[in-house]
């Protein structure tokens, strides 16, 4: 089982094991797969066609799903590591831990974005950007540079009081908390997140960042929160609803595995804290 820490927790020996892998998993040619799956469906997922990991009510349960997978990955090469998670409402700053050159490294430098420390810089060799949509081979970033503010407590609240999970259209028009953490309606959180780290993480291949991961464990925990507060709100829409996700509808690219099974991420991992 699983133990998701705040990265903000973790030993120095925990970071060093979880970029190790990291830099293993994107040696033997695995990790871009995740990019590319990742953009693929970020570019199909629209607000009036079919729409399974954004935009629809399944944005939750798929990137539950494709976190978990994720995980298995670094765990086949080392079993000591899961994922840990960034609460972007307490480290708020670009000098917070995550950004040290221990860890994920800092911003990008002001004339092309290029991160220049930790291990996921060009100088590190050890992480080329090899699924790209302009062409640049190395991390980028730009870490409040737009201007905005990483989402506060108080908002993360507000959302997590909404009691529906989703409502019609289903899309980024829907009132609901599936859609206001998505960040397409309210405060926005997800989406806001992107933008602030800037570089890759506001472009449809964001996995290229591996803050992606830490980023998407935090929302997760977030989902898993909503669900401890509203224990009668179920995953919505049920049934026969055109271009998304039903409850026990497949997702895609898995041919295995519904909302339904995902629902409960107690099976396959645990927070140490859902507070």
């Amino acid at each position: 089982m699983s133990l998701r820490k705040n990265q903000a927790d973790l030993t120095a020996g925990e970071k060093r094991r979880f970029v190790d892998a990291l830099l293993e998993l994107k040696r033997r040619g695995r990790y871009d797969a995740y990019v590319t799956t990742h953009n693929a469906f970020i570019m199909s997922d629209t607000d009036f066609g079919d729409r399974v990991g954004h935009r629809s009510p399944s944005f939750l349960p798929w990137h539950r799903r494709f976190l978990i997978q994720f995980e298995q990955d670094l765990q086949a090469i080392d079993a000591s590591v899961t994922l840990p998670y960034w609460d972007w409402t307490a480290d708020r700053a670009p000098g917070s831990s995550l950004w040290a050159p221990d860890f994920l490294g800092g911003t990008g430098r002001a004339r092309d974005g290029q991160v220049m420390d930790g291990p996921f810089s060009a100088a590190g060799k050890g992480w080329p950007i090899n699924v790209s949509v302009d062409g640049r081979r190395y991390l980028r970033r730009a870490l409040g540079a737009q201007g905005l503010q990483l989402p506060t407590r108080a908002e993360v609240d507000s959302v997590l009081s909404l009691s529906t999970y989703d409502t019609a259209p289903w899309n980024s028009a829907s009132q609901g908390f599936r859609n206001h953490l998505e960040g397409w309606r309210g405060v926005n959180l997800h989406n806001r997140v992107h933008v602030w780290v800037g570089g890759q993480m506001a472009t449809g291949v964001s996995p290229n960042d591996p803050v992606f991961w830490l980023h998407h464990a935090f929302v997760d925990k977030l989902w898993a929160q909503w669900q401890q507060r509203h224990p009668h709100s179920p995953y919505l829409p049920t049934a026969d609803t055109a271009d998304v996700v039903d409850l026990n509808d497949t997702m895609r690219p898995w041919n295995d595995v519904t909302p339904a099974d995902l629902l409960d991420h107690t099976p396959y991992y645990t927070f140490d804290t859902l507070v």
